[in-house]
């Protein structure tokens, strides 16, 4: 009996690691997972992952480590995308953003396309007229060379508006953030009155840190609305208006306004075959 009780003495701290009493109340981790995001930091804030990989490198010697510490560094940037349809608040979110991260004292430019000049050419303004000055351009792919290598460098964040305009949006986010470390906060529609895809958003979704999807308020109803009708006969994808053009409906009005505005199309068109045919005749009549 003293030899049993001496094994149990041995074996009780062994198995102590594998087996918890039931009667006891189990003692929570004492870290728990954040209850909100933060969905931009201070570059000075680094990823801890970030500092082992550092420490791991700073002991590897010769040119090999230098191109591995350019590339750690590189690896720091990010892409967020704001879309929605129009009147969602895309341009009023890019902005608040991009304050934020000039209150943080981060170095920030903004871009929009010169395509959109209702607000004029050197600021991107919200449709409640709160605004910020930026740059307009064709293309972005010429923004690093106009403004310089140097000042390039020390930028910090990039905004993008009315990014639907903008046809090398990919490969200049992808550079951007991979490449060049730059955070790159992008606003624009993820799709056109057809409800088609519109542009090159929705292409960056693969490289994005974070995309949000905005909604509006459906003018016919109030409930949220996804999409955008067109009010116009216009067909042309790319026709820059406000609410004179457009307005944001929920599926059910964007169904039923579909349909309305189809039919207007067909009568006006009957209309004009009409009136074309009567002209034709009166002519004939008339010789």
């Amino acid at each position: 009996m003293l030899l049993i009780s001496k094994m149990k003495s041995l074996i009780s701290p062994a198995l102590s690691a594998f087996y918890y009493p039931h009667h006891l109340p189990r003692i929570k981790p004492f870290l728990s997972p954040p209850q909100t995001l933060i969905p931009f930091k201070p570059k000075s804030i680094q990823n801890p992952h970030h500092f082992s990989i550092c420490n791991s490198f700073s002991s590897i010697k010769g040119s090999n480590s230098s191109s591995l510490m350019d590339g750690a560094r590189f690896s720091s940037g990010e892409i967020h995308v704001i879309c929605g349809p129009m009147f969602a608040g895309k341009t009023t979110a890019l902005l608040q953003r991009v304050q934020a991260e000039i209150d943080l004292g981060r170095s920030v430019m903004l871009i929009k396309s010169n395509k959109d000049t209702r607000y004029g050419l050197d600021s991107v303004v919200t449709h409640d007229g709160t605004k910020l000055p930026c740059w307009a351009l064709s293309n972005l792919s010429s923004f690093s060379h106009k403004l310089g290598a140097i000042a390039y460098d020390k930028l910090d964040v990039i905004g993008i508006d009315e990014a639907q305009f903008f046809g090398d949006l990919y490969d200049f986010c992808r550079k951007a953030a991979d490449h060049d470390g730059k955070t790159v906060i992008v606003a624009g529609l993820d799709g056109d009155y057809l409800r088609r895809t519109f542009g090159s958003v929705l292409d960056i979704v693969p490289l994005a840190d974070s995309i949000t999807k905005l909604t509006a308020r459906c003018n016919v109803c109030g409930k949220r609305a996804h999409f955008t009708l067109r009010k116009t006969e216009d067909t042309q994808t790319e026709l820059i208006g406000g609410s004179d053009v457009y307005m944001p409906v929920c599926r059910r009005h964007y169904v039923s306004g579909q349909v309305v505005i189809e039919a207007t199309r067909a009568v006006l068109k009957s209309q004009k075959v009409f009136d074309d045919s009567y002209v034709e005749g009166v002519t004939i009549a008339n010789q």
